[in-house]
């Protein structure tokens, strides 16, 4: 089986389910999010699994490879997530830390 077989069979990308961003078919999981905890958190395949219990080894191998195929675009999306991020901290401040300032 080719490897663009298997990423599709595995990653697909949907107008309007997350934001358009690849994700493990059938689920909301998004590629990012196995990157997050496989490359930036440290954890091993294995234990991307059990916190995910609607996906399988293959998934999120087939996650990774997509990651390193398509970085750039994956790095983008984080970028673009962290602006949204820094534009609502900025629009919406914390209740809580003015209360712990007061």
């Amino acid at each position: 089986m080719a490897v663009e077989n298997v990423l599709t069979q595995h990653i697909e990308k949907t107008p309007g389910v997350v934001g358009g961003k690849a994700r493990i078919a059938g689920t909301r999981i998004r590629v990012m999010d196995i990157v997050i905890w496989y490359e930036k958190h440290g954890k091993t395949a294995d234990e991307v699994v059990d916190m995910f219990s609607s996906i399988t080894l293959a998934d999120v191998h087939a996650a990774m490879a997509y990651y390193y195929d398509n970085r750039n675009e994956i790095e983008q999306d984080f970028k673009r997530e962290a602006e949204i991020v820094s534009e609502m901290k900025a629009k919406y401040p914390s209740i809580l830390k003015e209360k712990l300032r007061g």
